[in-house]
Parts: structure tokens; C-alpha cells; sequence
């Protein structure tokens, strides 16, 4: 059997921290700030850590 491709777009936006984890950028960052508050802002930069709910999935696409 083949081997599985790493999905490249995932792997462009995503990183496997080395205990398993997976970081990535925040969503809701790119326009529209005038309805954000300046705390909101704040919060949404840097990157965080995906959630156990949706970990499983974006791991077999960052399969090497």
C-alpha cells in the first residue's frame, strides 16, 4: 500500500508541536476590526492550540 500524502495546504497553516499538538493562527483576524474591541484584537494575535474536538481530523492530513 502507499504511502499517504501530507495534505499541503494544511501543512502550510498548521504545526505539530513535538508532545502531539497542533498550532495554528486565529481565525477572525483579517478585516472588519471596527466591531472587534481592542481586547478581542489583542487575543486574536500570535497563534493558539487546536482543540481536542477537531484534532484527530487535521492529524491525518499532517500524516508524513
Amino acid at each position: 500500500m502507499p504511502k499517504m500524502k501530507t495534505n499541503r495546504a494544511a501543512a502550510k497553516r498548521f504545526k505539530v508541536t513535538a508532545k502531539g499538538g497542533i498550532k495554528s493562527a486565529n481565525a477572525y483576524t483579517s478585516h472588519r476590526f471596527h466591531g472587534k474591541t481592542k481586547k478581542q484584537r489583542r487575543n486574536l494575535r500570535g497563534t493558539r492550540m487546536m482543540n481536542d474536538t477537531t484534532l484527530k481530523t487535521y492529524r491525518s492530513l499532517l500524516q508524513k
